[in-house]
């Protein structure tokens, strides 16, 4: 266990902290927002990969990087859109219509793919983000190194975390997602298009989720898997939960969470080779678990959440 906590007290080890987070915390705030103004996205997991795989082939058919997020974003707000129109729209229940969303990106990305890149015994890679040093920041010791040495989609994770809070608590818009996502019905007294607000939300959720997609394959791995994923929308959902549904306390949880796959990492690297690596794997999912068995009891979720707005119904 020497060898752990030595690697755990190193920069590279609060370097992997802040890049496991990233697609976390992306997925994270879009998930918040969806649910802040009443509508439960499921299709996380599935949106997740069906943009990553999108903005992969963008940016390894175009050259592009930019315009492979670009597209991300722009496949994550399509599939938002798509989920609001039955959930929101259509009043479908947001269980089942989550699932579906899920289930269709997956498949529509692992077609996509094996339609444009075929069989291949290597998969295609690209070459991904590089780190951007900030200056003057980047040489202060250890958080310099760690934090203010990363990629692009790295920074503008940080810059989201406080602009979302902007955005929900201090703006108009903020306060009818709040609204609508407390008491429609007020809302809808007060002016407020409770439909159009929660597309809106819906639709920035996703695009969201389209940015977790892309610094997946274009900044983390710098290519497409079918795991590359790997369940982190479901997490996503847990920790919108642990965070209580602010954003603030949402990024919080995506560092825990991130703390421990990378302590994981660390876990296996060691030289613990007589324990499975499976073991180390379970960690973080089992850290997620836990945490929802205590702080679920006390978290209070949006009123309206998973309840449809039909306005000729009282």
């Amino acid at each position: 266990m020497s060898a752990v906590f030595e690697q755990i007290f190193q920069v590279g080890f609060l370097a992997a902290i802040i890049r496991i987070a990233t697609p976390l915390a992306f997925a994270t705030l879009g998930e918040m927002f969806s649910e802040r103004a009443g509508v439960l996205n499921l299709g996380i997991e599935g949106i997740m990969l069906l943009c990553a795989m999108a903005g992969f082939t963008a940016a390894s058919l175009s050259g592009s990087l930019w315009l492979g997020v670009l597209v991300a974003v722009l496949v994550g707000a399509l599939m938002g859109a798509l989920h609001a129109l039955f959930t929101v729209a259509l009043g479908l229940s947001q269980h089942v219509c989550g699932i579906g969303v899920t289930l269709f990106s997956s498949g529509l990305a692992y077609f996509l793919y094996r339609l444009i890149f075929g069989q291949q015994s290597v998969p295609p890679s690209i070459d991904g983000f590089k780190p951007v040093p900030i200056p003057l920041l980047a040489d202060i010791p250890v958080l310099g190194p760690a934090v203010f040495n990363q990629f692009t989609l790295v920074y503008l994770a940080i810059i989201a975390v406080p602009l979302a809070a902007f955005v929900l608590y201090r703006t108009p818009w903020g306060l009818s997602v709040r609204m609508v996502g407390e008491n429609p019905r007020a809302a809808d007294s007060a002016g407020v298009s409770v439909i159009a607000t929660r597309f809106q939300a819906v639709i920035l959720g996703g695009a969201l989720m389209g940015l977790a997609g892309a610094f997946l394959t274009m900044a983390q791995f710098n290519a497409f898997t079918f795991g590359v994923v790997s369940g982190r929308g479901w997490v996503a959902i847990a920790l919108v939960v642990f965070g209580r549904w602010d954003p603030w306390r949402s990024a919080g949880a995506a560092l825990l969470f991130a703390f421990v796959d990378a302590l994981q990492l660390r876990m296996q690297a060691s030289g613990l080779g007589h324990i499975p690596y499976e073991a180390f794997l379970m960690l973080p999912f089992i850290f997620t678990i836990v945490a929802m068995a205590f702080m679920s009891r006390n978290a209070v979720a949006p009123s309206a959440l998973l309840k449809p707005f039909r306005r000729e119904e009282r």
